[in-house]
């Protein structure tokens, strides 16, 4: 492996020794300079080469204001990246026996129910990781985004509720919902929680020491980083930065699909395990070497679309999911990896198996922008490309993304249709429910109406009135996303059901209203 050189960048490396602990000559201060730039709050890189770490340090601070720094033991949330965690806890017990990939699901888990009773039977343990259920783009989400009382088991259960946008294996919607499945399977299975089974089995036998894979114990640990996002503009992503509420986090029943908290130091762990093939430092293994290219292999081909012409370069031709990771070529070269993000933090995890390098990137801020150029700067570094100025770029491109999700959104909220309500707001109030999200409460107090959804704690505020039949969702925590609310009526002014949409032209996909279809189960006048 050729010694870390990004010569464009004026990041440079003695090449005489072996690889080293201590980052790359120019390399930190290119990235404060860019956090800076960026207005991001802290950063955290790991970087592997040939089975040595050659990079574990962080920028910036754990939250904003404060005096503590990001080092290389800070612990950042790492969404979705954990999807690959799960798949290896699942993959030890293939390696042992208990379970195999193309096992039905209800061989383990005989209670559990999707929509369709053929959908039910045949779906089996690798269908849960790789996003070919049927089920739409987020479907289910609300269910653990941002919080939730439910249980896993109530969440695994609901899924039964949730009508399939596609046939069964005929297309790929990414979703988060059949990791929860997932880990409830290792409970089934094991007679441990996947909390515990994640912690004893795969952070703390990879030699993960200060990773979590539970929110009480990440915040028992002072050396965290919080949540940051900008949430005081017209859209998510306008605004300074706002230090976010720690219990705004992906519920506990979804932490299999992206609830795992891990340091710099942790990653170069991880990463070191994943070019090992599943071989730890130390001698034994993790999973067997056979588990982990079963998880590499790709399964599901997924669409792929052409960049923006300023990014033409990062243009890719395949790609594709595996066992929670994404498997794509990039300039001619193979990437597996995979991003995560929940709110307020976000990851980025790139592994070059043909150059045996790997690294990640981690966030406590919402700027993708500059993960991005961060990622396709290294990217390109490991493959002895010339400075594309992807930080710049990548930046750029999101700024003028935010810009146009702020045009439009002003736009719609300059012209609403002066017409309406139909009917007297007290006649809108009652208790709504799908099945599988829970009850929604709309109440008629004097001072409007409000609006409370009661599976997720602290996700209430005022309904102020848009247009026709439409309110607007003025949540008390202002880092949730609004919602259109739409209320349906029958001939004699009686409601019928409820509808939402996000009202941010640009929301991720996690806001999934548009899923609900909520049916009076209260009085409504």
């Amino acid at each position: 492996m050729k010694p870390i050189r990004l010569l464009a960048l004026g990041l440079l490396l003695a090449v005489a020794a072996p690889a080293a602990a201590d980052p790359p000559v120019g390399l930190a201060a290119k990235v404060e300079e860019l956090r800076k730039k960026a207005g991001a709050v802290g950063i955290s890189i790991a970087i592997v080469e040939d089975g040595k770490t050659t990079l574990a340090r962080g920028w910036g601070e754990r939250r904003l204001g404060e005096p503590a720094r990001v080092d290389s033991a800070t612990l950042f949330q790492t969404g979705s990246t954990g999807k690959a965690m799960t798949a290896a806890a699942l993959a030890i017990l293939v390696d042992e026996g208990r379970i195999g990939w193309d096992d039905p699901v209800i061989q383990h888990m005989p209670w559990f129910r999707m929509y369709d009773p053929w959908v039910t039977r045949e779906i089996t343990i690798r269908d849960l990781l790789v996003h070919r259920s049927g089920l739409g783009l987020g479907q289910g989400d609300l269910m653990f985004v941002p919080r939730t009382n439910l249980t896993r088991k109530q969440t695994v259960e609901r899924v039964a509720y949730l009508k399939p946008r596609t046939s069964f294996r005929s297309a790929y919607a990414y979703d988060n919902i059949l990791y929860a499945v997932a880990g409830q399977l290792i409970e089934e299975v094991t007679g441990q929680s996947w909390e515990v089974f994640m912690r004893d089995r795969v952070l703390r036998a990879g030699g993960m020491k200060h990773a979590t894979s539970d929110s009480a114990d990440r915040f028992r640990n002072p050396n965290r980083s919080w949540p940051h996002a900008r949430i005081s503009g017209p859209l998510r992503g306008l605004g300074a930065q706002e230090a976010l509420d720690e219990r705004d986090e992906l519920g506990r029943n979804g932490a299999p699909a992206g609830g795992l908290a891990l340091s710099a130091d942790d990653m170069a762990a991880w990463l070191g395990i994943q070019l090992a093939e599943g071989a730890l430092p130390g001698g034994g293994r993790l999973f067997s070497a056979a588990q982990a290219r079963e998880m590499w292999k790709p399964v599901v081909p997924l669409p792929v679309s052409a960049p923006p012409p300023a990014m033409a370069a990062a243009k890719t031709t395949y790609q594709a999911y595996a066992l929670g990771w994404n498997v794509q070529d990039y300039r001619g070269a193979r990437v597996v990896g995979h991003g995560g993000a929940v709110f307020g933090s976000i990851t980025r995890v790139a592994i070059l198996p043909d150059q045996n390098v790997a690294f990640a990137i981690m966030m406590n801020s919402e700027d993708g922008g500059l993960m991005q150029g961060l990622y396709h700067m290294l990217l390109d570094h490991y493959l002895d490309l010339p400075d594309n100025d992807w930080p710049t770029k990548w930046m750029s491109f999101s700024a003028e993304r935010l810009e146009r999700g702020r045009a439009a959104l002003a736009q719609a909220q300059a012209t609403p249709a002066k017409v309406g309500p139909s009917l007297d707001p007290a006649r809108y109030a009652g208790r709504y429910r799908d099945p599988w999200y829970g009850d929604v409460v709309v109440a008629s107090t004097p001072a409007g109406l409000t609006i409370d959804f009661t599976s997720t704690p602290r996700m209430a505020g005022r309904l102020r009135h848009w247009q026709y039949d439409s309110f607007l969702t003025e949540f008390d925590d202002k880092a949730l996303e609004p919602a259109y609310v739409t209320f349906a009526l029958d001939a004699d002014g009686k409601v019928t059901g409820v509808t939402m949409k996000a009202a941010n032209p640009i929301a991720d996909f996690s806001w999934d209203y548009h899923d609900l279809d909520l049916k009076p189960v209260g009085d409504t006048k």
